[in-house]
This record gives structure tokens, sequence and C-alpha cells, in this order.
């Protein structure tokens, strides 16, 4: 069946139909990454997203439910050059075809991906709908893209109630504003008690728990939407607990202590961008997925100083706090997908904590 990609812009696509064959209206992202597909479509932080893979075969090694970032897919639609029907893959137990329509995942495949991505670049990151209506009306349509809005999409993503993994180390308190699996996997591993807040939790709940260290997970959306979140967050950073945050939690972290955030052009997303750790020098391959950044021109420098850079753009990815056991950034040293390359900070994490017990 054909399917249409509709840019608020006027763009238009022509392709097939992949999965679930509802209309959907959401803001268009593009993914760099060449391999993590099913990570990618589990991730949280892709809520009220519409996700274009740049690498132009999709779906060839299947689905592995246990590769899972979540329990469900996330993105409102998805968008590939080419979808594999026959995955060849010994650990394979469905296909992506199979895989949306299971969730009620819309799609389009056969489009030129590049041509999308490029403009995606040059203009910016633009809402846009997937439709099977060969009969639409563009000039209905566009009033209605230009409309859409992520959002408070945390709530969406987050934990229904408090869970615990098991561990004889330290006890570390994760915040879940959309958190992949990975995170507390990593922290599992490394011996500590993990238990798994809801994202609307206080900060006084938090803190009762007596947590060695406390983790602010990944999310979606506009961090500035989050207003409750970031007031109870400014409690956690006022107390002495250690704290650790990635991607959303980063930014919310920053807004609680009076910096900024903005959104970006088009994002990082992808499982290859180069950050500089400025402390070291060094520079590590990472794992990304964000359209907004924190602005360092409103950070004050006796609260929080830049810890990384993207060595492409230089935008911020990384603050160390004053005074304070607390370092954020941006990226994702848990991967998945991408490259390891910057999971030490998780053992840096505990270190602050005291080690195991």
């Amino acid at each position: 069946m054909k399917a249409f990609l509709i840019l608020e812009d006027g763009h238009v696509f022509s392709g097939t139909s992949i999965g679930s064959r509802k209309e959907v209206i959401s803001e268009i992202v593009f993914n760099t990454s060449m391999t993590g597909y099913l990570e990618v479509l589990t991730d949280p932080s892709y809520a009220g997203q519409a996700v274009c893979m740049t690498y132009p075969l999709i779906g060839n090694y299947g689905i592995s439910y246990e590769d899972s970032e979540s329990l469900r897919p996330w993105p409102d639609g998805y968008i590939v050059r080419e979808l594999s029907r026959m995955p060849s893959n010994f650990r394979s137990e469905d296909t992506i075809q199979n895989f949306l329509k299971k969730f009620d995942i819309p799609g389009i495949a056969g489009i030129d991906t590049r041509a999308l991505t490029k403009i995606l670049r040059e203009k910016g990151t633009m809402n846009g709908m997937i439709t099977t209506n060969e009969n639409y009306k563009i000039d209905e349509i566009i009033p209605e893209l230009k409309m859409y809005t992520t959002g408070k999409v945390v709530e969406k993503v987050t934990c229904s109630e408090k869970s615990v993994l098991k561990g004889n180390g330290p006890r570390v308190a994760l915040l879940d504003l959309g958190a992949k699996n990975n995170i507390a996997k990593s922290l599992n591993q490394r011996g500590c008690q993990v238990t798994v807040y809801p994202a609307l939790t206080t900060a006084e709940e938090i803190l009762s728990g007596d947590p060695d260290g406390i983790m602010l997970s990944n999310g979606p959306g506009d961090p500035k939407e989050c207003t409750s979140i970031i007031t109870e967050i400014k409690k956690i950073y006022d107390s002495d607990v250690p704290v650790f945050a990635i991607c959303l939690g980063h930014q919310l972290m920053a807004l609680a202590t009076g910096a900024d955030t903005h959104k970006m052009k088009y994002g990082h997303r992808g499982g290859n961008h180069p950050v500089k750790d400025l402390k070291t020098g060094r520079v590590y391959i990472s794992s990304q997925n964000h359209g907004y950044v924190v602005d360092t021109d409103r950070l004050d420098p006796s609260i929080a100083v830049p810890a990384f850079i993207n060595v492409n753009d230089r935008t911020n990815e990384g603050l160390s706090y004053i005074g304070k056991n607390i370092f954020t950034v941006q990226f994702h040293p848990e991967a998945c997908p991408g490259p390891q390359d910057s999971g030490y900070l998780f053992d840096r994490f505990m270190e602050m904590m005291g080690g195991t017990k």
C-alpha cells in the first residue's frame, strides 16, 4: 500500500506503508546509527517523534526482544529507505514489519532518506505526517503540522511504580524520566542495588530511602516542560548525596540550578558523536539522542563548569558542579546502541559513592 510523508514546509515523499496503517503527526528526526535499530525503537527518549534512519538497510538481523531498552517501542512513526523482509540472524524472533504492527506504529519505506535528512539539516527539525490517504489535502494538513508539539511526554514514558534490582553494593536511586534498561543494568552489574522511582516522585521520598547515590536518567521532550520535576531536582541538588545525570537528567539539573537550555537545529542522534573531556583532553565516541542542549552562556561558574564538549559543533556535553559530588553528561555512557567508550563514567560514580560495600 502507498504511504506519504508530508513535511510542514510542503515537501512530500511517496513510499510504501510499513507497520500500522494509522495516520500520525509527529516531529521528524533522524538517527545516524548503522546498527541498533531495535534499541532506537525502544528508547523512551523518542516519544513524540518519528524517526528516520539514515542507514539505508534496516531490519536485516530481525528483532531480538532481549535487546529492547524498554517494554515497547516509543516513536510515533518509523521512516526507512529499505526494510529487510527476510532477516538473517540466529537470535531473531520477529521482523520489524510485525514488530511495528504489533505495537500499532505506522511507518514508510522506499523514500529517499538522504534527501529527507538533508532537508532536516538545512531547515532544522520539523513536523510531518505519515498517511496512507492518497486523497490528502496538503493545504489543510500544513496548518495542523505547524500546530503540533510533543508536550509533556516524560509522564507518558516513566514507570508506574517503584521497583528494585537487588545488589550487595551501594544503594542507588534511579529517577526514571524515560530510562533505558541498560542504565539500571550498568549500575547493577557493578554491584549496586538500584531502586527505580517514577518521574513524579518527590525528593523527600527518594532521600528518605537513604541512597548512597542518585541517578537522573535520559528522557524525551523539552526539559522546560518538566516544571515540577525541576523543583524536586533542586532539592536533590541541595542534599549532599552524590548525583550522576544523563541526557534529560543533565538538562534538568542545569535548569534546577539557574542555567538555561535551548532547542538545537536538528539535534544529535546516533552512535558516532565525538565528545572531549575538558579535564584530560581525551576524545570519546559516544551514543547520543537529544534535541535540546544546555546553554553555557547562562552558566554560573560558581555553580557548575563545562566538563565535556562536542567536538563537531562545540555544544556542551557535560557539567561538573562546584563543591558538590555531582556530574552530568549529555551523551549516553550506557550506549545501547553505540560505543562503550564512556562506560567508565559509571565507575567514576561508584568512586563518588565510596565504591562497593
